[in-house]
C-alpha cells in the first residue's frame, strides 16, 4: 500500500497552541517522536511498560497523527472497570481530529471516540479490563472505524465527517486525554505503541515487539530511557510522511504524496516509422444503439413492472430526462417559467421506470450492454433477469449480456428517487434548510437549490449501446504529444485476449481533421504470449500543425484511426477512431519564482508561457438538454469573447463528449473538476467517486482542450482518501496534465467582495492575484429574456415583490438577500424606476466589476498568470453571474469583457470610481498577448470626457517595438477641477501603423448624480445593412456611448461581431451580424 504524505500546512489547522493542554497536566511537551516521562518504567508485555498514573507520555503534535488512513496498535493491561481508562488519545476532545481508544466506565468494554465524525462514540461489546494483556487495534480510513482485540474484529462502524467542528492542534497522549474542563487517565499498563499511515492487516497476534517499516509514523517500546529520561521513538522516521523531502512547488509535494503507480508512458516506447499516404482502416465489431423512443412510467414495484402491462406509460426520448419527458407529454407545466419549479421538483423524489424492446443485435462475439450515463441510481433487468444496480450519474452501468439475448428482448430500468437530506448535513451553514442529498451520491449539484433552481436531475441522459466484443480487445487508445515543434507523439493502448496468447497486425492512419494536409500510416506486427498486453509506440508527424488556444493560433486537429486484425480465418476486428491535437501543456512558477506552498500557475502551451483568459462553465440544464446545438451556441460565443479556458467546476459534471469535441474545435482549454464541492468528497461514496474518476479520465484524456484536472469546488480541506485517489489516477491513467486538489488552492483565489460581500466596486480596481479561478457580479438577464419567464400579470408590475416570480428567479430564490444586492448595485447607476432601467443598471454593474479585475490582472503579467470570471452561462433562467443568460442571449458585460480580453489592447488603471473633485493619476498600459506590435509603430491615445461629452483632456503616448507583452507607457493625470463631473468618461485607443487596432472606454463617478449614465448629451445613429454587414454611423455632434445593434425577439440566437461600443461623432463602424433582418440600432445616449 502506498504511503501518504500529509500536507504540512499550518494554515489548515485552527490557530490554537498547546498552552491550554500544558496548563492542565504536569508534563513537558517534547520534540516530535520523543516522549516525556514522569516516574519509572514497569514490567510490560515485551520488556518494560509505562504506567500512565505514574508516567504521562506525550508527544508533540504532528499532522501525520491526524489524517487517515491510520492504524493504532498497542498492548494494554487494565484491571479497573469502575472508571474510564484512556489507552491513547490524539489532541483535545473538542478537536475535530481528536481520536482516542478507551475502556468504558462500569463495563470495561473497548471503545473509540472520534470527535469530528458522526457517530462519534463507538462502543464494542468486548471487555478488556480483566487484568490480562490484550493486543488492541484501531484502523481508520476516513470513512470506517474497525476495532480489534487480540486480532479479532469487535466493532466495524461507518462514520461521516462533520466539517463544522473546529480543529484544535494538540499533543498525542499515551494513557491520558484532556478536554477543556477535565482530564482522564488510565489505571493500568501500556506497552508497545505503534502508529502507521496505512491500514495494516490485523489477522494474527504479534509474538514479539513491533518493528518499524516505511509506513510507521510512531513506535514506542518503553524498554529504556535515554540520558534525558525520555522514552524513545523507534520508528526512526523512515516514513517520508515524517521526513518529507524539500519541494520547490505544491505540484512536487502533491506528486510525492499521491505516490502513484506507473503512467501509460513509463514503459519504453518502440519507435515506429510513419509512411506517407492513407490506408483504409476496417471497422470493428458492430454497435447497436438503443437510443430513441422508450416507455416511462411512475412508481410500482418490480413484480408489477416486470410482468404487467405498462398502460400508464408515456413515450419519452433517450437520451433525455424524467422531467423533459413529463414536460413534452404535458404532465407538468414549463418548469423554467413562473413559479413552476417546485412542481417539477416533486418528480425528482419519485421512482421512475423505463422500458425498451429490441431485436437480437447483429454480429458475433460477446455482447456488452453499456449505459453512458444514468441519473442517479438505477437497477437494470433484461428479459426479466436482474443484471444489477448502479449509482453515479457519469457513466455506467455495464453488463455482459451474451447469454441473455433472445430474438426479441425487453430492457427495463428503474431509477430511484433523488436522495433528500436536510441541510446543512455534512456541509457548511450556507446550506441550512436546503436539500444536500447530492453530498451523499455523485451527481451535479448546481440544480439542488443553492443556485437558481432545485430540480435534481433524473433520467437515462446519455446513449445506451450494445457492443459486440472481439476475442482480442483493444481498449482506451491514448495519444500524447512529446515534442510539439518536432511533431513527436506517442500512442498507448491496452489489449486483452485469450489466456494462451494471440497475434495479429496493428494498423493506424493519421489524417488531418480540420485542415488540409498529408496523411500517414503505420503497420505493426503485434503479439502476446499472455492475455493482457500493452502497446506503447513513438511516432513523428512531419510538418506538424499544432493545436493552439483562442488568440494564439489555429486549433488544428488530427484523427487517428487504429485497428487490430488478429491472425487466422474470419478474424474478429477491433478498431477505434480518436481526434487529437499536437500540443503540450506544462506548468511553470508565476514570474519564474517557485514557491513550495503554491502550484506552478503559469500555463506553458507548446513552449509558450501564456496569461490565460477565461470564464466559468455551468452545467446547462436541470432537464438534461445537452444538445450539440446548445453547446455550440455557447462555446462559439466563448471563442468570440476571447475565452481561452472554461472552468467546468466541481458543482457541475465531467462534461460530455459533445462539449469537449467543440472545445477541441474552437480552441478552448478546459479546467475539469470532479463532481465534489465544499468538502463533499468526505461524505460522497468513495467507490462511486472512484468509478466516476476512472471512467471519465479514460473517456476524456485524448482531448487537446483538456488542460487540467481538479479535485472540486471551494473545498477548504481538500485532503483524504478521495482526493488522493483523484491525484493518483491523474498520473496513472493520464500522466500528461496537472492535477490540483481544489479550486481555489495553492495560490489561486476566488473573490465576491463586491457581490456577496456587498462592498463598493472600487475593490475590483485593486484586486490582483497570482491566478483568479473565480470572481464575478450578479446581474439580471436581458429584458426580452425576463419577459419569457415572468407571468403576464407581473410583466408590467414594478418594483418587484420579494415573493414574486422576479425575486424567485434570483440566486437561492431570494432567501439570502439576492434581490437586495441586485438593487444595491443597479442603483449605483440608475434609480431603477422601471424594470428596463433596473436591468440596465444591474448589467452595467456586472460589466464594471468584470472588466476592472480582468484588465488589472492582465496588466500585471507575469506576476498574475490568469483570470477566469464567473461565469459564461446559466443552468436556469434567472438573475446570475453569467454574461450569457440561460436562453443564450449575451448581456452588456459579455461585450465589455470581449474588449477587456482582446489579445491586443491599451488600458488605464482607475484609482477609484469616486474621484469627483479630486486629482487623479492613472497608469496606462499596452497588453500584447501575441507580439502584434513587434516591428510596428504605435501610439496610445487617452481622452477624458465630461457629462456633456466634451473632451476634458487628451494625451498621446508613442512607441516603437514592444519587446514585452505588457508595456507601461506612462500616466494620465487630471487636476481636481477637471474631475468635477458626473459621470467622468475615458477612451483609450491603440493605433498600430496608423490604423485603430483597439478601443476601450471607461465610466466613473456615476454615483454622484442619479441616472447620470442616462443623462449624457444626446446623439443620433443611423444604420445601413448590406448582406451580413451592418454599418452604424454616428450622425450627431458628440460620441455615442454603448452603441449597439440588436435583433429583438431573437437575442438568444443573434450574433454580432462587436456591440456596446464607443462611436465618435461622424464615425462609422462595420459589424458582422448573423441575421440582417429586423435589426434595431441604439446607444445609451441615442435619441
Amino acid at each position: 500500500m502506498h504511503t501518504k504524505l500529509i500536507p504540512l500546512r499550518r494554515s489548515y489547522f485552527a490557530p490554537l497552541s498547546l498552552a491550554y493542554a500544558l496548563l492542565m497536566l504536569p508534563l513537558t511537551i517534547t520534540p516530535t517522536g520523543a516522549a516525556s516521562p514522569i516516574g519509572k518504567l514497569e514490567q510490560g508485555r515485551f520488556g518494560n511498560a509505562t504506567r500512565p498514573r505514574m508516567m504521562t507520555q506525550t508527544v508533540e503534535e504532528h499532522e501525520a497523527y491526524k489524517v487517515p488512513p491510520l492504524t493504532i496498535e498497542l498492548w494494554a493491561k487494565v484491571d479497573d472497570k469502575s472508571n474510564y481508562n484512556i489507552l491513547i488519545a490524539n489532541e483535545m476532545k473538542e478537536s475535530a481530529t481528536h481520536w482516542e481508544l478507551y475502556t468504558a466506565a462500569g463495563t470495561g468494554k473497548l471503545c473509540a471516540l472520534l470527535s469530528g465524525y458522526t457517530p462519534h462514540d463507538l462502543r464494542s461489546d468486548h471487555v478488556v479490563t480483566d487484568g490480562n494483556w490484550h493486543y488492541v487495534v484501531m484502523t481508520f480510513d476516513g470513512h470506517e472505524v474497525v476495532l480489534f482485540v487480540d486480532a479479532k474484529l469487535v466493532l466495524q462502524q461507518s462514520v461521516i465527517r462533520n466539517d463544522r467542528k473546529e480543529i484544535i492542534p494538540g499533543a498525542l497522549m499515551i494513557g491520558h486525554a484532556i478536554a477543556r474542563d477535565h482530564s482522564l487517565g488510565c489505571n493500568g499498563r501500556i506497552d508497545e505503541v505503534r502508529l502507521s499511515s496505512v491500514l495494516r492487516d490485523i489477522s494474527t497476534v504479534p509474538t514479539k515487539p513491533f518493528e518499524a517499516d516505511n509506513d510507521t509514523i510512531g513506535l514506542w517500546h518503553f524498554d529504556e530511557l535515554d540520558k534525558d529520561s525520555l522514552a524513545l521513538d523507534y520508528s526512526s522516521f523512515d516514513n517520508p510522511i515524517m521526513n518529507p523531502p524539500e519541494f520547490k512547488s505544491l505540484d512536487e509535494r502533491d506528486a510525492f504524496e499521491f505516490q502513484p503507480g506507473p503512467s501509460p508512458w513509463d514503459s519504453e516506447a518502440e519507435n515506429l516509422d510513419l509512411l506517407p499516404g492513407s490506408v483504409d482502416i476496417p471497422h470493428g465489431a458492430p454497435v447497436m444503439s438503443l437510443d430513441g423512443e422508450w416507455e416511462m412510467a411512475e412508481g410500482g414495484n418490480s413484480e408489477q413492472r416486470l410482468n404487467g402491462a405498462w398502460k400508464d406509460s408515456i413515450p419519452v426520448e433517450v437520451p433525455g430526462s424524467v422531467h423533459g419527458g413529463l414536460l413534452k407529454a404535458n404532465k407538468i407545466p414549463d418548469p423554467y417559467t413562473r413559479k413552476n419549479e417546485p412542481i417539477a421538483r416533486k418528480q425528482s423524489h419519485k421512482t421512475w421506470w423505463f422500458k425498451r424492446t429490441f431485436d437480437r443485435p447483429p454480429g458475433k462475439g460477446s455482447a456488452e450492454l453499456h449505459f453512458a450515463g444514468v441519473g442517479i441510481k438505477c437497477t437494470v433487468w433484461l428479459n426479466g433477469r436482474e443484471l444489477g444496480s448502479h449509482e453515479g450519474m457519469f457513466g455506467g452501468p455495464d453488463f455482459d449480456i451474451t447469454n441473455l439475448l433472445e430474438d426479441e428482448n425487453s430492457l427495463i430500468v428503474r431509477i430511484d428517487p433523488a436522495p433528500h437530506l436536510p441541510g446543512p448535513g455534512p456541509l457548511n451553514s450556507f446550506f441550512e434548510n436546503m436539500n444536500v442529498g447530492w453530498a451523499q451520491t455523485v451527481t451535479f449539484n448546481n440544480v439542488w437549490g443553492w443556485h437558481y433552481c432545485s430540480i435534481p436531475s433524473l433520467g437515462i441522459w446519455q446513449p445506451v449501446r450494445i457492443v459486440r466484443q472481439p476475442r482480442v480487445r483493444m481498449t482506451t487508445p491514448f495519444v500524447r504529444t512529446v515534442d510539439a515543434s518536432e511533431g513527436t507523439i506517442e500512442i498507448s493502448a491496452d489489449f486483452k485476449g485469450p489466456e494462451a496468447g494471440w497475434s495479429g497486425k496493428l494498423q493506424g492512419c493519421i489524417r488531418p481533421e480540420n485542415f488540409s494536409g498529408e496523411s500517414y500510416y503505420f503497420e505493426y506486427d503485434f503479439s502476446s504470449v499472455k492475455s493482457d498486453e500493452s502497446f506503447h509506440a513513438g511516432l513523428k508527424i512531419p510538418n506538424p500543425h499544432l493545436w493552439w488556444p483562442v488568440d494564439l493560433g489555429k486549433a488544428n486537429l488530427y484523427r487517428l484511426e487504429i485497428t487490430f486484425v488478429p491472425k487466422g480465418p474470419d478474424p474478429e476486428i477491433d478498431s477505434d477512431s480518436i481526434v487529437f491535437g499536437i500540443r503540450t501543456i506544462e506548468m511553470g512558477p508565476a514570474n519564474g519564482e517557485a514557491n513550495k506552498d503554491h502550484y506552478n500557475w503559469t500555463f506553458i502551451i507548446n513552449g509558450r508561457p501564456t496569461f490565460v483568459k477565461g470564464t466559468g462553465w455551468c452545467t446547462m440544464d436541470p432537464l438534461l438538454d445537452f444538445s450539440r446545438a446548445r453547446y455550440e451556441r455557447l462555446i462559439s460565443l466563448a471563442q468570440d469573447q476571447h475565452v481561452q479556458m472554461l472552468r467546468a467546476w466541481g458543482s457541475g459534471m465531467p462534461e460530455t463528449d459533445a462539449f469537449y469535441d467543440l472545445c477541441d474545435r474552437y480552441g478552448i482549454m478546459v479546467m475539469q473538476e470532479w463532481p465534489t464541492a465544499w468538502n463533499s468528497h468526505n461524505s460522497q461514496p468513495y467507490d462511486v467517486l472512484e468509478d466516476t474518476v476512472a471512467r471519465n479520465t479514460l473517456r476524456l484524456r485524448n482531448h487537446p482542450s483538456l488542460a487540467m484536472w481538479g479535485g472540486g469546488n471551494e473545498s477548504d480541506k481538500p485532503f483524504g482518501k478521495a482526493i488522493d485517489m483523484m491525484g493518483r489516477y491523474a498520473h496513472e491513467l493520464d500522466g500528461t496534465r496537472p492535477f490540483h486538489r481544489g479550486e481555489p488552492w495553492g495560490g489561486s483565489a476566488h473573490d465576491y467582495t463586491s457581490d456577496w460581500g456587498a462592498k463598493p466596486m472600487d475593490h475590483n480596481l485593486t484586486y490582483k492575484q497570482m491566478f483568479i479561478g473565480e470572481f464575478g457580479m450578479n446581474s439580471v438577464p436581458n429584458y426580452d429574456s425576463v419577459m419569457r419567464y415572468l407571468p403576464e400579470e407581473e410583466q408590467k408590475a414594478w418594483p418587484p415583490t420579494p415573493d414574486g416570480t422576479f425575486a424567485l428567479h434570483t440566486p437561492v430564490f431570494n432567501t439570502k438577500g439576492g434581490l437586495e444586492r441586485l438593487q444595491q448595485f443597479s442603483q449605483y447607476f440608475v434609480d431603477g424606476d422601471t424594470m428596463e432601467e433596473f436591468i440596465f443598471g444591474s448589467q452595467l454593474a456586472q460589466a464594471t466589476v468584470l472588466r476592472s479585475t480582468i484588465e488589472l490582472n492582465r496588466a500585471n503579467w507575469p506576476e498574475s498568470t490568469g483570470v477566469l470570471h464567473y461565469k459564461l452561462n446559466d443552468n436556469y433562467p434567472a438573475a446570475s453571474w453569467a454574461t450569457v443568460d440561460w436562453y443564450g442571449a449575451p448581456k452588456i458585460a459579455y461585450y465589455i469583457v470581449q474588449d477587456a480580453m482582446a489579445p491586443l489592447m491599451a488600458t488605464v488603471s482607475l484609482p477609484s470610481f469616486q474621484t469627483k473633485g479630486k486629482a487623479i493619476e492613472m497608469p496606462v498600459y499596452v497588453v500584447d498577448d501575441v507580439e502584434e506590435l513587434a516591428g510596428t509603430t504605435w501610439q496610445v491615445l487617452v481622452r477624458a470626457y465630461d457629462q456633456r461629452l466634451q473632451i476634458i483632456k487628451e494625451q498621446e503616448y508613442s512607441g516603437q517595438q514592444a519587446d514585452e507583452r505588457v508595456v507601461s507607457v506612462g500616466k494620465f493625470t487630471l487636476q481636481a477641477e477637471q474631475t468635477d463631473t458626473s459621470p467622468l468618461l475615458f477612451v483609450v485607443e491603440l493605433i498600430k501603423d496608423g490604423t485603430l487596432a483597439h478601443r476601450n472606454y471607461y465610466w466613473s463617478q456615476f454615483e454622484a448624480e442619479p441616472d447620470s449614465m442616462l443623462k449624457l448629451a444626446p446623439t443620433r445613429l443611423e444604420m445601413k445593412v448590406a448582406g451580413n454587414v451592418a454599418t452604424v454611423t454616428n450622425s450627431g455632434d458628440v460620441p455615442a456611448i454603448g452603441a449597439h445593434v440588436l435583433h429583438p425577439g431573437h437575442l438568444d440566437t443573434f450574433t454580432v461581431s462587436d456591440n456596446y461600443f464607443w462611436l465618435e461623432a461622424g464615425e462609422s463602424k462595420e459589424i458582422v451580424v448573423s441575421n440582417p433582418e429586423d435589426l434595431t440600432v441604439g446607444a445609451w445616449n441615442a435619441r
